[in-house]
């Protein structure tokens, strides 16, 4: 687990803010995106946490910092374990190489610093 001053926590914050502002200049399209994130990660045929963790994988391999730090929070409430999201990352990096291994060591920071603050 990373001992430096959390970075994950700060950005979602940071993003979420923003995510709210742009949700005040576009009403429709972001109430309709909020509608089709439910609607996407909803359990069926697979759950919720599964999904979460796909997000997470596809993340990584689009270098979104902003994803990575969603669906790693998103995934700690879900009550994913550590190991699920290496595994998960794993895949991640299998599926994109060298630049997704880079950006997986940051998705496994962003859990890694969630899961602290949830302690």
């Amino acid at each position: 687990m990373s001992t430096a001053t959390p970075h994950y926590p700060a950005a979602f914050a940071k993003i979420a803010g923003q995510i709210k502002e742009l949700g005040k200049a576009i009403p429709d399209t972001m109430q309709n995106f909020q509608a089709l994130t439910g609607a996407a990660t909803a359990d069926g045929a697979l759950d919720t946490k599964t999904k979460e963790l796909i997000a997470l994988a596809l993340g990584v391999a689009s270098r979104c910092e902003g994803c990575v730090a969603f669906h790693a929070r998103m995934l700690v409430k879900l009550g994913a374990t550590r190991e699920e999201v290496a595994e998960t990352l794993g895949v991640a990096i299998q599926m994109g190489g060298g630049p997704s291994m880079m950006w997986a060591t940051e998705a496994l920071t962003a859990f890694d610093e969630f899961a602290a603050q949830k302690a």
